[in-house]
């Protein structure tokens, strides 16, 4: 192992979920894999091509990098769509590789239109509109400008969908401002099809409003956190077993990651262990020191608190993690060597550390944990 920690992606995990979420959204409605963040820190490249390989055809990124990534890496043709970040200077690319972008300001409409003249091509476009959000989108005002230009453009961008983004369906407490944002989409979307203007698809869920808020659902779901087994919200997974009777968590988790002992260290009772005096053994102790630290994106605020598994059991640990290295107590555990598998995050026989239980002591939620992980920490395709 040339890396000091590595994770480990489940095919059958994410086959699961894939199943199920078509199950949930039925046939008529697609679903789009979102994979900004490096797929949630599963990592753009294995997980595209994963992805494909469960029958998935249509990918949402943020930027351009990440489309460049992903296009690079997939092994057969597939619906790409940038709903972020994306220079003028990038649309040649984008409409010369018939990538489908977000478009929410005039600038880029009209520089899309440009650069799709110029290579004898057609931009294919989703409408973003502003609802409530206030982050990005076209708001209500400038509808008939957004009409307007896009009659005068229509020899050169194609109205692929019309889409909006919700603010929070994941939490209960945003019930109402979500449910005006889908009454002032609805109304938005008939202003503009009284002018003529007709998309193919129209979107607003994301994981959370597609379970939570099934009106939401229309012709696409741009589904992320969902897709590697984890839930918005434990309001949205409350939600779900209320409507179904169903009890277990249908999900299932892609991610482990896995490290290994470096070295084994003797402490005695009364020694103040790693920097700082934050941890003094309450008794002689044995230590692993395991090479992960807050630059692999094991939190530091997990110091003290943290948990990993060694050889099944849970090993708490012990001392501030630094930023290469954290320290775990293992005193308690049979015939621990040096090499012995570590599990950060993930199963262990039948023990399990959940990005949840990270979250909780860590303050971070499950996807900014998720996103975190280093892009050069090694991701392997697990059965």
């Amino acid at each position: 192992m040339f890396h000091s920690s590595y994770i480990e992606l489940s095919k059958s995990a994410l086959q699961n979920n894939i199943t199920f979420l078509k199950q949930q959204i039925g046939p008529g409605v697609k679903l789009s894999s979102v994979i900004k963040g490096n797929a949630y820190g599963h990592g753009i490249e294995p997980f595209g091509s994963l992805a494909q390989q469960c029958g998935v055809d249509h990918f949402s990124v943020f930027s351009a990098d990440e489309a460049q990534r992903l296009y690079a890496a997939l092994l057969q043709p597939a619906t790409i769509v940038i709903m972020g970040f994306l220079d003028n200077d990038e649309l040649e690319w984008a409409i010369q590789h018939e990538l489908e972008f977000f478009v929410f300001e005039p600038d880029r409409l009209e520089a899309a239109a440009k650069t799709a003249k110029a290579l004898g091509k057609k931009a294919v476009i989703h409408l973003e509109l502003e609802t409530g959000m206030h982050r990005t989108g076209f708001d209500t005002g400038y509808l008939p400008a957004v009409q307007t230009l896009l009659n005068n453009y229509s020899d050169h961008v194609h109205l692929k969908g019309i889409c909006t983004h919700f603010a929070g369906a994941e939490s209960f407490q945003n019930h109402q401002r979500v449910t005006a944002q889908l009454e002032r989409f609805i109304e938005q979307v008939k202003q503009l099809q009284a002018t003529g203007l007709q998309a193919e698809q129209l979107h607003t869920a994301s994981s959370a409003a597609t379970i939570s808020y099934p009106q939401s659902r229309f012709d696409l779901v741009r589904v992320g956190i969902m897709q590697y087994g984890f839930w918005p919200s434990p309001e949205t997974y409350t939600y779900y077993t209320s409507q179904n009777k169903e009890q277990n968590d249908p999900l299932q988790r892609l991610i482990n990651w896995k490290s290994r002992i470096m070295t084994l260290k003797q402490v005695a009772q009364g020694d103040y262990i790693g920097y700082g005096t934050t941890f003094k053994a309450p008794r002689d102790m044995v230590l692993a020191i395991v090479p992960v630290g807050y630059a692999w994106g094991y939190s530091r605020s997990l110091s003290n608190q943290g948990q990993v598994l060694i050889r099944g059991h849970r090993a708490g640990v012990v001392g501030i993690v630094s930023m290469n290295v954290l320290t775990v107590d293992v005193t308690d555990i049979p015939d621990v060597t040096q090499g012995d598998e570590v599990v950060l995050l993930g199963k262990q026989k039948d023990q399990s550390i959940s990005v949840a239980s990270f979250a909780e002591l860590s303050t971070q939620l499950n996807y900014e944990l998720l996103t975190r992980l280093p892009l050069n920490i090694p991701r392997l395709i697990v059965d």
